[in-house]
């Protein structure tokens, strides 16, 4: 009986580790880039959906790039969408075979979660951000692996909230700073609003949207983590 309580304490112990250090820190994922450049990534998850089209309107009228990454079912539900996603030169990287949270994933399952990419067999990097960011302890074992790399974001558009789009978009230009990984999301309906003046506030900045391999991410390390798990949990 005692020897079960320790082994749940050490199953328990590994899952909590894993989320804090893996999503919360991010220690060894690839996060912001360098701060002496004006520009910034503009992430997507979730995609492709009914509001992709709307998405990729208003990014050719500011004339900017952004990363996609998406689900295998959602690809499979909107092929037309993500054909369009890569003709307009967006950049595709993976968010998952499922969207479900890492831990709720047993180890045969979250490798196959990992390997699925929607550029597979195409040339590198091949990024994978983890549905909500979420960590098991395999996942970054297994990311090796399968030869992906962990990315994950510093300024979240929290367009899944019921806030409006100039209250939201207020909330991520205070937090962008150069370098800056934004993460929003294809599919709400306020994002393509949200969208709009974000980039509109980045120009009036002079921060300039690339694609994210071309920021590039910088992996993060023991300092930069520290100072994201107080700015989760320290509040």
């Amino acid at each position: 009986m005692r020897a079960g309580r320790w082994v749940l304490c050490a199953v328990l112990g590994a899952a909590l580790a894993a989320e804090v250090g893996g999503r919360g820190a991010g220690w060894g994922a690839l996060g912001p880039g360098g701060r002496a450049r004006q520009r910034v990534a503009l992430t997507f998850d979730d995609g492709p959906s009914e509001r992709t089209p709307e998405l990729l309107a208003v990014l050719a009228r500011h004339a900017a790039p952004a990363t996609f990454f998406v689900t295998a079912p959602a690809a499979r539900r909107w092929p037309r969408h993500l054909a369009a996603l890569r003709t307009a030169g967006h950049e595709l990287e993976a968010h998952g075979r499922w969207h479900v949270h890492a831990l709720l994933l047993p180890p045969w399952r979250e490798w196959a979660q990992v390997r699925w990419h929607p550029r597979a067999g195409e040339g590198g990097p091949h990024f994978y951000r983890p549905p909500y960011g979420g960590h098991s302890p395999l996942t970054r074992p297994l990311t090796c692996l399968a030869g992906r790399e962990v990315v994950l974001w510093d300024v979240e558009g929290r367009d899944w909230t019921d806030g409006d789009a100039a209250r939201l978009a207020a909330g991520v230009l205070a937090r962008t700073r150069p370098g800056s990984v934004i993460l929003l999301h294809d599919g709400p309906a306020v994002t393509p609003a949200l969208l709009d003046r974000v980039l509109a506030g980045l120009r009036e900045r002079g921060l300039t949207p690339v694609l994210l391999r071309d920021l590039p991410p910088r992996r993060i390390g023991w300092r930069e983590g520290w100072r994201r798990l107080r700015a989760s949990y320290g509040r």
